[in-house]
């Protein structure tokens, strides 16, 4: 069987046992991608044909196609999984990847915005007035921007809530992460106000006489998506004066550095934040080890 019928069933197999995210398994197929146009470069289709022999020159072609450290890993990765759904299936009587590992040669540190720079984009929607008070896509943005920062969700987790995931008589939300696997995150009071604000006065005017079970919908009375709220973040960042690229993942960042940078304990935030691993989380001990610092030299008596 051709390398692409084979990851097709590998990936419908992820989203069906795994429950994994459409996101996720794009993801996963982009790198199985790569691993097809080696195959091809080797004169080769079926995926069966390669060997341990071959995963030098596989290493060599990912990273000749400019990848990051981190992407050449994350490649292996999706092949070492593939190689083995192809194992269990009977298709390969031996797994080339079997032991293989590729080290992460650095470790990039999320990038985080300054609180002052969240303040000003979460103050922004505030300006966008008409004549009749607030415009009412300024009070979804201004809603949106301000549960992502609150809650450190990640963008689609946010677009995907519908109106039954907020508890506002306790202040929670409940999101569903990778793999279905759901958490329950506190809102916060400010965050809270702002989406009741848009449900009373936005959210019916955007859908008129439509219905829709997502909690945030455009104009066009359907769920926002991914790159719609990827832009309405750029515009507000830019209307702030924020000038370098800015992404949704950098505000879930924001609310995690801010959160250890104000003393919590990291394995708080790994719950907030919904990783499955603490060490995904530990990516931030550097913001841990900055604040311990800075208290050793407050209070030590020789600081």
């Amino acid at each position: 069987m051709p390398t692409v019928n084979w990851i097709d069933r590998y990936l419908t197999g992820l989203i069906a046992e795994r429950g994994l995210s459409a996101n996720t398994v794009e993801g996963y197929r982009r790198d199985l991608a790569k691993l097809r146009a080696f195959l091809k470069t080797e004169g080769r289709e079926d995926p069966a044909s390669l060997a341990r022999a071959d995963i030098p020159r596989l290493l060599g072609f990912l990273h000749g196609q400019g990848l990051a450290a981190p992407s050449v890993a994350r490649g292996i990765a999706a092949c070492r999984g593939f190689y083995r759904f192809l194992l269990n299936e009977g298709v390969i009587r031996h797994d080339p990847f079997l032991n293989v590992t590729v080290r992460k040669s650095s470790l990039r540190l999320p990038k985080a915005l300054s609180f002052a720079e969240v303040q000003r984009i979460l103050d922004a929607p505030s300006r966008r007035e008409t004549g009749h008070g607030r415009h009412p896509e300024a009070l979804r943005d201004d809603a949106m921007l301000e549960a992502l920062y609150a809650t450190g969700l990640r963008v689609s987790e946010l677009i995907k809530l519908d109106l039954e995931a907020i508890n506002a008589a306790v202040g929670f939300l409940r999101a569903t992460g990778k793999g279905s696997k759901q958490r329950v995150v506190p809102i916060g009071a400010v965050a809270l106000r702002k989406l009741r604000r848009y449900l009373e006065g936005g959210r019916p005017l955007l859908l008129k006489t439509r219905t829709s079970n997502r909690l945030f919908v455009t104009r066009a009375g359907r769920g926002m998506t991914r790159q719609g709220f990827w832009k309405i973040l750029r515009r507000y960042a830019l209307a702030t004066g924020i000038r370098r690229p800015i992404s949704p993942h950098m505000l879930r960042h924001s609310f995690a550095t801010h959160l250890l940078e104000r003393g919590a304990d990291l394995r708080v935030v790994q719950t907030l934040l919904g990783h499955a691993n603490i060490s995904t989380t530990q990516i931030y001990t550097h913001v841990e080890k900055e604040r311990l610092k800075q208290l050793h030299k407050r209070h030590h008596p020789r600081g």
